[in-house]
């Protein structure tokens, strides 16, 4: 009872203290739950009506795209141009797909396994052609060939040898599946989007008048040109008149941001340039007095390595190619500098030959349980077949089957190493008369060779390249990251950096409307954490100094402008919105000047221009050569007046006023009206029209783009 009295008199105390507990824990949970949410949004790569992606999710997109381009183009190694790309290709999939998906799913289409398995089965379709289960005798995809693959491939999960190359055809056949679905459903609801768009005798037969009858007109022009941009008086009431006439012009759907930047490319100096040239020329020596090719080509670090054997022109160089269509056999270059590439080079012509440019051979491997043993047995077939045997019948006994095969030039001399047995089989290869059998040495065996056809022959030349770029120095570079470091660090605002970059010998550059989607910054490699500060920054703010480029740029920013989603604001159309209003006015006042013109003679004597313009149609603007300007709106002016009626109606243009009197106005020659035809070229049209839906899509997808965090 005691206890409980006691209890009763700390009521307040523990009941605050149970609170507080309560109250720890609760926000220790929410805290967790807050973490977590935003270690997702850190992780969001962007976002499609509602649907988020993350990083794990796009990356795995495009390690399945990357693994389908290389088993159908042979690419093993990636650049980084291609990986853009590839990148900015999953991501508009994904966009594409996700709002075709939603748009279809409104109106209830779908693509069913049964209207799939219809398309295998016809196997026409252009997708299924890029797949490993096309008949070579129909030119079709044949669906009994991918029945079996499955079938095998389930059976070769126990064979691990089997297992990876029918993995990747597994996921490849995967991937084209999953496209060809997603290609029917677009075109589907494509389909519905153009069946709405349909064609009548009558739009046919106006279409048709609008293509092909012609007006020939006396034209009077007055371009705005003549009239000086200081003498119209523009207010400020007129510009915002403007601003809100055209303002959906200015509808902006993409966040972008304007930029000023200082980029210096770091370049080699004089003593770096001596320097590399001292090397260049010690090398021209060497092969000039005939030492060893690879040796020298090797010992100077030549960007193009020497293989010893002979190939064409296009194996080499562009620079280098043309050096040595005017270089005798025996001949070195002194260094010469090639600008394209920046390099210093030297070249050696070591022989020219005229040899064929593909070549049909068989051979026959020989091995045996010493090597002696292989070479003894390499003799006596080579005997044997010098003597007239039968090469198959030879190649059978020993278990081959001899095929004949092509080898072409490209097949090899693009090899960047070449060890001596490859090139002493190549050379055999090229070297070898028709029907000629060589018995070949190598470490573990033989191989007895024969040449059974040679075609197109060509020059081939065996030439020592020596290419080096002309780098600058860590000194060099040194001097200049220690310059540059200074000018950021003394000029902390865009004002600053205008006013003192000269002096630095350096110049601030500007450009306008920077999307997060691009993915590079001023044009240079390496710039991915410069794009995150751009569109982290205020507006006004100076960057740190980056690193960029192939690590020989140095590059500063500043933030100047911030263009929102929404509608660009008058002060920033003011520049565009001025010329409109300029334009306005000028032609306000030609109209003035031409009022009460009743003809062409009056209009000349008003000060206009008189030419004559032929085979005017209402479907193609007129180009006028007094204004130097495209006129759609005097094509159309033209096409509703008959034959000698003059236009007493001042007509706005592009570059200037006009009037003009229609002197003649007839059919195309040669061409008539059929309405059907006619009919199915403007369902065409509006097809056409109505595969450009998704750009309307896309601006309601609230789509979400923030790769640039990433890439």
């Amino acid at each position: 009872m005691a206890a409980l009295g006691k209890i009763r008199k700390r009521g307040v105390a523990l009941v605050c203290i149970i609170g507080l507990g309560l109250f720890a824990f609760i926000a220790e949970e929410a805290f967790r739950s807050c973490e977590a949410t935003k270690n997702q949004q850190r992780q969001q790569i962007g976002e499609v009506l509602g649907n988020k992606i993350n990083v794990q999710e796009f990356q795995a997109l495009v390690d399945e795209y990357q693994e389908v381009l290389k088993m159908s183009q042979g690419i093993e190694n990636f650049t980084e141009e291609q990986l853009n790309s590839i990148k900015d290709e999953v991501w508009n999939s994904y966009v594409n797909e996700t709002i075709i998906q939603n748009e279809c799913k409104k109106v209830g289409i779908t693509v069913t396994d049964e209207e799939l398995q219809n398309i295998m089965k016809e196997g026409t379709n252009p997708m299924l052609m890029r797949s490993p289960f096309v008949n070579q005798q129909t030119g079709r995809f044949d669906v009994t060939m991918l029945t079996k693959f499955l079938d095998d491939y389930k059976k070769a999960s126990s064979n691990p040898q089997l297992a990876e190359s029918y993995e990747r055809i597994y996921k490849y056949w995967q991937f084209l599946e999953k496209q060809l679905r997603q290609q029917t459903l677009s075109q589907k609801y494509q389909s519905l989007i153009a069946n709405a768009l349909v064609s009548n005798p009558i739009s046919a037969k106006m279409a048709f008048e609008g293509q092909n009858q012609e007006s020939d007109v006396l034209l009077a022009s007055m371009p705005y040109s003549s009239i000086n941009d200081n003498d119209v008086k523009v207010e400020e009431s007129d510009l915002k008149s403007k601003y809100e006439e055209e303002k959906e012009m200015f509808k902006q759907t993409v966040e972008t941001r304007d930029i000023k930047y200082v980029s210096f490319q770091v370049v080699a100096s004089a003593a770096d340039r001596n320097a590399l040239l001292s090397t260049m020329k010690d090398a021209s020596n060497k092969l000039q007095s005939g030492a060893n090719p690879a040796e020298v080509v090797r010992k100077a670090q030549s960007q193009f390595p020497y293989t010893g054997i002979a190939a064409t022109r296009r194996a080499y160089p562009a620079d280098i190619a043309a050096k040595i269509d005017s270089m005798a056999v025996g001949q070195t270059t002194a260094p010469f500098e090639s600008k394209s590439d920046n390099t210093f080079n030297v070249v050696k012509l070591i022989s020219k030959v005229q040899m064929p440019d593909s070549i049909e051979y068989r051979q026959i491997q020989v091995g045996g349980a010493t090597v002696e043993a292989a070479r003894k047995t390499a003799d006596s077939i080579t005997t044997a077949l010098k003597a007239g045997a039968d090469f198959e019948a030879l190649a059978k006994k020993y278990g081959q089957t001899a095929q004949s095969q092509w080898l072409t030039s490209a097949m090899y001399e693009n090899s960047g190493t070449m060890d001596e047995d490859s090139k002493n089989y190549l050379n055999a290869i090229n070297t070898l008369a028709v029907n000629e059998v060589k018995n070949l040495e190598f470490s573990q065996g033989n191989i007895v060779l024969q040449v059974t056809a040679r075609k197109a022959m060509v020059d081939k030349y065996d030439v020592a390249v020596i290419k080096h770029t002309i780098d600058f120095s860590k000194a060099t570079y040194s001097d200049a990251y220690n310059k540059f470091s200074q000018f950021v660090s003394e000029n902390k605002t865009i004002e600053d950096l205008e006013k003192n970059a000269a002096k630095f010998g350096f110049s601030v550059q500007q450009r306008k409307d920077l999307f997060n989607s691009e993915h590079y910054v001023a044009g240079l490699r390496a710039t991915r954490e410069t794009m995150k500060w751009i569109f982290d920054a205020k507006v006004g703010e100076v960057s740190p100094l980056y690193e960029c480029g192939n690590n020989d740029n140095l590059l500063v920013v500043a933030l100047t402008g911030i263009n929102p989603v929404g509608y660009r604001s008058l002060n920033v159309m003011k520049d565009m919105v001025k010329s409109e209003v300029i334009r306005d006015k000028k032609f306000e006042q030609i109209k003035a000047k031409l009022a009460g013109v009743a003809d062409i003679a009056a209009a000349k004597a008003k000060g206009a221009r008189i030419d004559t313009v032929n085979q005017i149609t209402f479907t193609a603007p007129v180009f006028v050569q007094a204004t130097g300007a495209s006129e759609p709106a005097l094509a159309g002016a033209v096409s509703a007046l008959k034959q000698g009626a003059f236009c007493k109606n001042v007509v706005k243009g592009n570059g200037g006023a006009y009037l003009f009197q229609v002197i003649k106005k007839a059919e195309r020659q040669g061409v008539k009206f059929d309405a059907q035809t006619t009919e199915r070229m403007l369902q065409q049209q509006a097809s056409q029209a109505a595969s450009r839906f998704i750009q309307e899509l896309y601006q309601k997808a609230n789509v979400v783009d923030n790769r640039y965090l990433f890439f």
